[in-house]
């Protein structure tokens, strides 16, 4: 059912319990919370006039809040190259049937301008990062995530295709534009305001000191996926283990670590518990080895223990303020306090496990090929068609500490556990160091749009 969307009058503000210092709009009526933040409206465009231009698409399932990410506080969790952290998910938002997650934009003024800012950080990456996409449309298994927001599988991938071939043909800027309007629709998230506001979050892929064997400082393992743990097959998302031809819950992260129950299949020894609990937070890593090789680690699968995060763990517990969360702040506490490690990070019930990658194939996204940096964007995967063309529209930190607008093409590739909603999307910031201080300061809101073919 396509309808008018009608957002609901602001409700009173109160204050966030956890982690976060921003105040939190609570929704009685519709069982909902979300973070306040200010509303930054698309440059030019009167928000209410331009609320009044859409159509919506419907979903029907129960969806996370928007979360407040306080930049590498490690409380996201993550399938992929990292998640750069946040206050843990307490809050929920039930999405009543029919609520939408993308509206069509209507005023062709708008979906000029978007293009026109987009074509300009245009460059062979994005190449690189639509071919990526295309090959995955071309795997059987791509069908079955689809239809999504009214979005079909042939439609998906004949979008991806489409432009991929504007990218080729159109060789000045108003050409492209031209191409891109008279061939898509302009689709924008509704935001996790119902105004449009999708808060930005960036991630990375770390490197670490690592040794294939358990020796000197490299104590704590990373393993491989157990064989008795089971994934639903059509979203992969942990259902449990299989023990006696019964499906039961996993065990806590304490037990796992304390009870040997995995000895054996140790992957890799890292050589303090936080370096071995940032990659399960990340996803993934490169992993330098004593004789002077490298390995490639990623997401294979985790239990299904409910996730909480140690920044925000340490907040509630007065070891670290709210402002001074970062991922710096944390080595820094753990560097004077090695022994809080374990006992801190095992407040964390959920177990993240790993497996080799080829290095052509590293770091890879949730659809399986390898993410692109600052291409490749994360959203929620259960509201958001796979694969496809998108425009972020926000802002980004530069390297000497300030910040620039980002408005640029991305592909739709990679999710976490932390990414829910419509008002939530990360962004792949690349791999090591820099990349790390960039993903751990990238807390912006913007907009976020997706392209596909006309009907």
């Amino acid at each position: 059912m396509i309808g008018k969307h009608q957002p609901r009058p602001a409700p009173p503000a109160i204050l966030c319990e956890s982690c976060c210092p921003k105040p939190v709009f609570v929704d009685s009526q519709a069982g909902s919370a979300t973070f306040l933040h200010p509303l930054r409206t698309k440059r030019g465009t009167d928000e209410n006039d331009r609320r009044a231009r859409v159509q919506t698409l419907p979903i029907t399932r129960m969806l996370h809040a928007h979360r407040a990410d306080h930049h590498h506080c490690l409380a996201a969790d993550s399938r992929l190259p990292h998640r750069a952290g946040g206050c843990d998910p307490g809050v929920f938002q039930a999405a009543a049937a029919g609520a939408p997650a993308l509206r069509l934009v209507t005023d062709p003024a708008v979906f000029r301008a978007v293009l026109a800012s987009a074509y300009d950080s245009k460059d062979a990456t994005l190449n690189l990062a639509v071919r990526r996409s295309l090959s995955w449309f071309e795997a059987p298994s791509a069908q079955t995530h689809f239809p999504i927001e009214g979005v079909t599988f042939d439609r998906a991938k004949a979008s991806v295709t489409r432009f991929a071939d504007i990218l080729t043909e159109a060789t000045w800027k108003d050409q492209f534009i031209a191409d891109t309007m008279s061939s898509f629709s302009l689709y924008e998230s509704v935001g996790w305001d119902g105004s449009g506001t999708v808060l930005f979050t960036g991630y990375y892929a770390p490197e670490f000191r690592a040794s294939a064997t358990r020796s000197g400082s490299f104590q704590y393992p990373l393993y491989k996926l157990p064989p008795d743990l089971v994934k639903d097959p059509a979203t992969g998302l942990p259902l449990g283990r299989r023990v006696n031809g019964t499906l039961q819950p996993w065990p806590a992260r304490r037990e796992i670590d304390q009870s040997g129950m995995l000895a054996g299949t140790e992957l890799v020894w890292l050589s303090s518990p936080l370096d071995a609990y940032i990659i399960h937070v990340n996803g993934s890593a490169k992993l330098l080895m004593p004789d002077g090789s490298t390995l490639y680690v990623g997401y294979a699968g985790k239990t299904d223990r409910p996730y909480t995060g140690l920044g925000s763990t340490m907040v509630k517990r007065g070891l670290i303020s709210p402002d001074r969360l970062s991922l710096p702040s944390l080595r820094a506490y753990f560097k004077q306090h090695p022994e809080q490690a374990e006992p801190l990070i095992y407040e964390n019930e959920n177990y993240v496990f790993f497996q080799e990658y080829a290095p052509g194939t590293w770091p890879a996204g949730s659809l399986g090929v390898t993410v692109t940096e600052k291409r490749s964007l994360a959203t929620d995967k259960a509201i958001f068609p796979r694969g496809g063309i998108v425009i972020a529209d926000t802002h980004i930190p530069t390297y000497s500490g300030g910040r620039r607008p980002f408005v640029q093409f991305m592909v739709d590739q990679d999710t976490g556990g932390a990414i829910k909603a419509p008002g939530r999307a990360d962004i792949f910031m690349g791999v090591g160091a820099v990349a790390e201080l960039v993903a751990g300061r990238q807390y912006t809101e913007g907009r976020l749009y997706y392209l596909f073919l006309n009907q």
